[in-house]
């Protein structure tokens, strides 16, 4: 890590995407905190138009700061998409200052908006760090677990509902058949005290009056009925 002045309000220190440069002493809003510098490049010469880094700062059309030296302790600064510095470009100077865009307190990372250009060239890709996309995706992974739990419980819901209708319909499924089995039985209990009525009948008073007429009839003598007269008294009448 580069030699910092003790006199300087900030520190490189360790931060969420590598290296960082953060605050040591407060730093109010509007105060320049370090200038970006570095050999300056012209785009109209073809060596410089070749060279490729992640510290270039274009600052026209034609001029871009290589920012890639070491000494450049802005280079440490991290971008961020919601901000507390800024990068304050004077193209004519060809200089560039990060001032404070709002009060920073000690032990804060010191953060700027590095442009849509360079936020999809290299951030994009890879995607951003920064705070408040921290929080972004935080809160999505949230809100993605409470989708998943939301959908999980309204599976366990529809399951548990199916799992009711179905044993609902196993019990009236076998309250049907208790209900068969029971109408079975009692019809066979009923049959079975008919055949012993009937069985009754036959062997009781009336069998045996069957079984005398019978007997009468093949003997020839038959029983008169009471007060009847008989042949042999019409004939001697």
């Amino acid at each position: 890590m580069p030699a910092i002045s003790s006199n300087k309000p900030y520190r490189v220190g360790r931060s969420r995407t590598g290296l960082g440069l953060f605050a040591t002493k407060p730093i109010k809003k509007g105060a320049k905190i370090v200038r970006y510098f570095g050999p300056l490049l012209d785009s109209r010469k073809k060596k410089h138009d070749a060279i490729e880094n992640k510290y270039l700062f274009e600052l026209n059309g034609r001029w871009t700061i290589d920012g890639s030296v070491r000494k450049n302790i802005a280079r440490y600064i991290n971008h961020a998409c919601k901000p507390n510095a800024e990068s304050d470009v004077k193209p004519r100077k060809r200089k560039v200052v990060i001032r404070a865009i709002k009060n920073i307190e000690p032990g804060e990372e010191i953060n700027y908006d590095y442009g849509t250009d360079y936020f999809k060239a290299y951030l994009k890709p890879i995607g951003c760090k920064c705070d408040a996309c921290e929080k972004k995706r935080k809160k999505k992974r949230a809100e993605a677990r409470a989708e998943k739990l939301r959908l999980k419980a309204r599976a366990e819901k529809k399951a548990l509902k199916k799992a009711e209708k179905q044993a609902a319909k196993a019990r009236e499924k076998l309250g049907q058949k208790l209900k068969q089995t029971l109408k079975q039985k009692l019809k066979q209990k009923l049959n079975g005290k008919s055949e012993h009525a009937n069985g009754k009948l036959l062997n009781g008073h009336g069998g045996k009056s069957a079984a005398s007429n019978m007997i009468s009839a093949e003997s020839g003598i038959f029983a008169r009925p009471e007060g009847e007269p008989g042949r042999e008294s019409s004939a001697s009448a």
